[in-house]
């Protein structure tokens, strides 16, 4: 038995402690929020990010960050990538040196451009960090539908402890060795969810969105082996696994934004009154930004930027990608 800590109570965070319980590890669950504590503790049920799912009876919550890392062996972090930098850093003292860092976020830091493992570690020096990332929506893991996600690291034996203590009969974990690779895939697919929603929005149909979610995989490709990711990486479960899940599954948040733009809503309608947040909105600024630093043509990436940010109208932006100049599949 492990004793785990997951930092953030959103969904995810809240299936993942679920899961984590269930495989027989003391898990305890920050939030920020004083009404998810009290429901998980006194309801075994998140009302506020997860309602309707029975969390296991030995899942507990608290606030106060120094107590959920006391003594912990297993830390994940899994609040939003716009947070999640201060909410490590309010930690940080406490987390066990020994203690093995898994990072659930998916996004690229606005400010730095850093993807979230580089983050924590940038916060926790000296500790081994994982990335967690593969197709994966929170409601069909607390459903427990059989899932399989990717735990991967600089260093083995810490993905080797985030397989064993997340796998279970209805979730599995493959280890990686590219943390880039599946950082960028988990990160740039919600900013092509979101376009895979515009398009759908706009009317437009299946060709349209296997075109998108093809030529979407290709832009993430480019992107991540310009930085040095294996392309292998995004033909796999942190890519076009996460790719396709959140381009078509009616659980995305983030291709419901798009679906709503699509239908001529302005982002600030899109997003009013949600509770939750949709990453492809702020990584589309990000991975926006890294592209031009890098140098490397993103189109889908520049339209949903212009469309969500400069107030471009959708089907304009979409249709300038079909008359973007012609040249070989392979060369972009």
């Amino acid at each position: 038995m492990t004793t785990c800590t997951v930092v953030g109570a959103g969904a995810w965070g809240t299936a993942l402690a679920d899961l984590l319980a269930r495989n027989g590890h003391r898990t305890r669950l920050w939030a920020r929020e004083t009404d998810v504590v009290e429901s998980v503790n006194s309801r075994h049920e998140n009302a506020r990010f997860l309602a309707g799912f029975a969390l296991h009876e030995s899942l507990s919550a608290t606030d106060d960050m120094n107590a959920a890392l006391d003594g912990t062996e297993l830390v994940v972090y899994a609040a939003p990538s716009h947070v999640l930098r201060r909410v490590v850093r309010g930690g940080a003292g406490a987390v066990p040196a020994n203690a093995v860092v898994a990072v659930a976020t998916k996004g690229i830091e606005e400010d730095s451009l850093s993807v979230m493992t580089d983050v924590v570690a940038s916060e926790l020096r000296g500790q081994s960090v994982v990335a967690l990332s593969g197709p994966s929506f929170a409601a069909e893991v607390a459903r427990r539908q059989p899932t399989a996600v990717v735990a991967a690291s600089a260093d083995p034996a810490a993905a080797l402890v985030v397989q064993r203590a997340a796998s279970g009969g209805d979730f599995r974990v493959y280890t990686h060795d590219d943390v880039l690779g599946v950082e960028l895939g988990g990160s740039l697919k919600n900013v092509m969810a979101v376009a895979a929603g515009m398009v759908e929005g706009l009317g437009l149909g299946y060709n349209s969105r296997a075109a998108l979610i093809t030529r979407g995989l290709a832009e993430m490709t480019r992107l991540g082996t310009a930085l040095g990711a294996s392309p292998a990486t995004f033909a796999g479960l942190a890519g076009i696994g996460d790719l396709v899940l959140t381009c078509t599954g009616g659980l995305s948040r983030n291709r419901a934004v798009g679906l709503e733009i699509g239908q001529g809503k302005t982002l600030a309608e899109a997003v009013e009154g949600k509770e939750t947040v949709a990453e492809g909105v702020v990584t589309a600024r990000s991975a926006h930004a890294l592209a031009l630093r890098s140098g490397v043509e993103m189109p889908i990436v520049a339209a949903v930027h212009g469309i969500l940010f400069d107030g471009r109208p959708a089907r304009e932006a979409i249709g300038e990608l079909m008359r973007r100049e012609l040249r070989p599949e392979q060369d972009g």
